[in-house]
């Protein structure tokens, strides 16, 4: 799987610098986050011990403060990450525009201008979405996994184990079903090039078709062609519309069992409402970034399939090296200079 990303190696080490401010700011985002359950839960308790309100007012202000630092964090973790993947963007664009300008006209007339373009529109912004937030949404479900599974366990480590069942039903729906998105994806893509070097001819030759009548039989080709293009899409979003809801609902079963069962623990005395509270909320923060895996899996594979693509501009190698030119230029530049001086020296008199 690593292997697959390492084309994109050098592009990504450019900005290790920004990644890491991009990190350190998801990290202060959701440590901050995380703190919010911790604050519900002690104001909720102290209701109950019949508190007053200065001291919720004080639970209140901190609710406030949580939201608003978090809020700082979470902007600059965006505006750093998805600005890197515009960089790389950028940087990907303008070496496969020089490395298209070194290749032999034989190559523009083996390969479709068609199949060019989508290379350089559609699967380049799928490649920018999987940097981008491909690695931010990957990185903040690991965070956010990790620490709210840890604090879920400090609470109770019944009702999290119970939480935690659906998990691997949920890991195998997103390997079966990445696998058909990365398929289905570089089906459509492939598609979509068809239809984009079928528009360019017809409008190229507009001329020819005009002059032999053909306008309704393009047309009717055209269609075709879009009808399938839809049907294909329509295969890839059935899979992608059913995997979000069904990560959704395993998690629902686990919040629905976590009613129950944590509802009796508050009743016999075992946690307080305020413990309860606080671990539901945590269970909705675990339950958003399994739905997110979904969504992430989804760009990912997508990204993959066009990366694969715009690496077969890279595999090709023009038919003249330019080092080569140089030299043999080089060569005979001094080969007439000696001809030239031995010229000289042939017609000199004696």
């Amino acid at each position: 799987m690593l292997r697959r990303f390492r084309p994109l190696k050098a592009y990504v080490t450019r900005y290790k610098k920004r990644y890491g401010a991009g990190f350190a700011a998801l990290l202060l985002t959701q440590t901050v986050g995380i703190t919010v359950p911790l604050i519900i839960k002690a104001g909720i308790d102290k209701i109950a011990r019949g508190a007053g309100g200065r001291e919720l007012f004080v639970c209140a202000g901190l609710l406030v403060g949580a939201g608003l630092t978090k809020a700082v964090f979470q902007f600059w973790m965006r505006w750093i990450l998805i600005g890197i993947s515009r960089d790389v963007e950028y940087d990907l664009r303008n070496d496969l525009f020089a490395h298209l300008m070194k290749l032999s006209p034989r190559y523009y007339t083996q390969n479709r201008t068609g199949d060019l373009m989508s290379k350089l529109t559609n699967d380049l912004n799928a490649v920018r979405n999987m940097v981008g937030p491909g690695i931010m949404y990957s990185a903040n479900t690991l965070v956010v996994g990790l620490a709210t599974v840890s604090l879920m366990l400090h609470l109770d480590w019944r009702l999290t184990v119970m939480a935690l069942a659906p998990l691997p039903l949920a890991s195998i729906a997103v390997k079966v079903f990445g696998q058909q998105i990365h398929e289905r994806f570089e089906q459509i893509q492939a598609m979509y090039s068809e239809i984009t070097e079928k528009v360019r001819e017809n409008l190229s030759g507009v001329r020819i078709i005009r002059a032999f009548c053909q306008e309704k039989a393009e047309m009717a080709e055209f269609n075709r062609t879009n009808r399938e293009f839809v049907e294909k899409n329509k295969r890839l979003i059935w899979i992608t519309s059913f995997l979000w809801p069904a990560l959704a609902l395993l998690f629902a079963f686990a919040f629905l069992l976590i009613m129950v069962v944590g509802g009796r623990h508050v009743v016999r005395g075992v946690i307080s409402v305020g413990t309860f509270a606080a671990f539901n909320v945590y269970l909705t923060y675990l339950i958003w970034p399994i739905i997110a895996l979904g969504w992430v899996v989804n760009l990912v594979q997508r990204g993959l399939a066009s990366l694969e693509r715009l690496m077969t501009i890279f595999a090709a190698e023009p038919e003249i090296d330019a080092d080569s030119c140089r030299e043999d230029r080089g060569h005979r530049g001094r080969d007439r200079v000696r001809e030239d001086h031995s010229g000289q020296f042939d017609s000199a008199p004696l």
